[in-house]
């Protein structure tokens, strides 16, 4: 499965995201290649989900990946809840 995690820029959010992504997937035993970058190039990246904020989720409308929006990068329950959700 491949997860990529989003920002605007792709450096630190998006970096943030994909450590926390990394960890809850270690927890769920989730094998996964999770990336980190930017908006732009991830509508041309190919992908089973994307994580993302809400705002940026509207620019990457028509992507074949499931979209997962995360409202708070740090919080480790609301990714793994949201993410355990979208896998099942």
């Amino acid at each position: 499965m491949k997860l990529l995690c989003v920002c605007g820029l792709g450096q630190g959010t998006s970096l943030i995201l994909r450590m926390n992504v990394e960890t809850v997937c270690r927890d769920l035993g989730v094998q996964a290649d999770v990336e980190h970058m930017d908006v732009s190039s991830a509508s041309g990246v190919k992908a089973d989900y994307i994580l993302t904020s809400n705002e940026l989720a509207q620019s990457l409308q028509g992507h074949s990946a499931q979209i997962v929006i995360i409202d708070n990068y740090f919080d480790l329950n609301e990714i793994k809840s949201k993410l355990s959700a979208a896998v099942q």
